[in-house]
């Protein structure tokens, strides 16, 4: 039994990547993959194998063969009989799995169009197979360039080559009829092979390249969806979504198939809810309806004279409503709708009082209020040791400074004047010093004050 493995540059057969196949979400190769629940469970004696295998392609396409009496496992290559040649696929469904799956498609055993399976593929199908599969971008591009160059309005997704090389598939979409004869001339006479052209949906081109949604996870319709089913404007409204195309659009430019998910549970809760244009009539005046909160049973009511009554929205429940409309079918009004969203507001602070704040549940709001920065006071510092000490020193030093500038005075007569070299005015007298171009001489205390504060804040 010769297995390969489909993803690009495999590693000790754990899968790369699935660039050109499939993706590896559902734990295969391909899109759509099937669990064989039924493999581990022992067949009675007696029993024949089933005689048909499924049989997948590249992306989502599948096919039926019968096995001419070979014995075949899920994952093993066969070469299937095709139109024209031979192709070579990978068995994804056997046994009494293949049954089932025949029997929800509705493929009658009986059916003259079922193939069936040449043989188990050898290496030399296996490497052929893979050397046309590594041709198949380089061929995409190259019919990308000859749709532009004949100016056709259509675009070519994909391309699959048969197993044998003996054909060539393109995928494209199109908005209308394409005339593209004269580009399959080009094709066939690019390719020296037959051509074949597959015109397919938006929604089927999505589902064969696949992708990531607007959700983080992979496209519905390339991992598990095998049908698509169509979507309406309807299902948006039915849960009051706003009606914006940018985000209602998948990646096909459709609708996305995800609104059709929840539609069923809307639909039965709205069953319950009275129509938007029934209005509540009381004694101040008709309210109409504004907007609803489904799964909470929340609607909101506004006055339609609203010059008399104001333009404010009253909350009330879905069983208030009911009761006031029941009260309107036998002709009697209510006061106000006031009194009803009074209670309902009551009601709703004594569930806020009965709450008890647990730890990591504050208040989400708290980060929005701004404080007030505080101001410090400015603390003065006590005099080290080590200060007193380098003050103690300093003064010492200026004492004996001034004990050698006092020069001693000599016994005897007058001593003579030292001339100054300082410039004398007109009248021959000196000119006062302006202190103001004075230069003072540095405090060592204050040079001593501001080290220790550096030191402080390098600390």
């Amino acid at each position: 039994m010769i297995k390969i493995d489909n993803c690009d540059l495999a590693i000790q057969d754990q899968p790369k990547g699935c660039s050109k196949i499939g993706t590896c979400d559902m734990n295969g190769c391909y899109k759509l993959t099937v669990f064989d629940w039924l493999n581990d469970i022992p067949k009675a004696n007696g029993d024949e194998v089933f005689p048909f295998v499924e049989v997948r392609f590249k992306n989502s396409r599948k096919d039926f063969f019968k096995t001419n009496n070979i014995e075949l496992y899920v994952g093993d290559t066969v070469a299937v009989e095709a139109a024209s040649g031979h192709d070579v696929g990978v068995v994804s469904v056997a046994g009494e799995m293949a049954r089932l799956q025949m029997k929800k498609k509705n493929v009658s055993t009986d059916s003259d169009k079922i193939l069936k399976v040449y043989r188990k593929a050898s290496q030399q199908d296996i490497d052929k197979w893979q050397k046309y599969r590594l041709r198949e971008e380089e061929v995409k591009y190259k019919s990308r360039e000859y749709v532009i160059k004949h100016n056709l309005k259509m675009k070519i997704s994909d391309v699959e080559f048969q197993g044998d090389g003996s054909k060539v598939t393109f995928y494209y979409t199109a908005d209308s009829r394409v005339d593209f004869r004269s580009l399959i001339k080009d094709l066939a006479r690019e390719f020296s092979t037959r051509i074949e052209m597959r015109q397919i949906g938006f929604r089927q081109e999505a589902a064969r390249l696949g992708g990531i949604g607007s959700c983080g996870r992979e496209l519905c319709c390339s991992s598990w969806m095998s049908d698509f089913r169509s979507v309406s404007t309807s299902a948006a409204k039915y849960q009051q979504l706003s009606l914006n195309p940018q985000k209602l659009a998948g990646q096909c430019g459709k609708l996305k198939c995800c609104l059709n998910f929840e539609l069923d549970s809307y639909v039965d809760a709205l069953s319950e809810f009275p129509a938007h244009n029934v209005q509540l009539q009381t004694e101040k005046g008709n309210a109409k309806w504004i907007k609803s909160d489904i799964f909470k049973g929340h609607l909101w009511y506004m006055y339609t004279d609203y010059k008399e009554n104001g333009n404010t929205w009253h909350k009330l429940t879905l069983e208030q409503v009911n009761e006031i409309v029941a009260l309107n079918k036998e002709d009697k009004k209510v006061a106000s709708i006031e009194e009803f969203a009074s209670e309902l507001a009551l009601s709703e602070i004594v569930e806020v009082d009965n709450f008890e704040k647990v730890v990591g549940q504050d208040n989400i709001n708290r980060f929005d209020e701004v404080k007030k920065p505080r101001r410090r006071k400015k603390r003065r510092k006590k005099p080290t040791h080590r200060n007193n000490q380098h003050r103690n020193n300093s003064n010492k030093s200026q004492e004996q400074n001034k004990g050698q500038n006092k020069a001693p005075q000599k016994q005897g007569g007058n001593q003579p004047q030292k001339k100054s070299n300082q410039p004398k005015n007109e009248n021959g007298q000196k000119p006062k010093r302006n202190n103001k171009n004075r230069r003072r001489r540095p405090n060592n205390n204050n040079r001593n004050n501001n080290q220790n504060k550096n030191n402080s804040n390098e600390k």
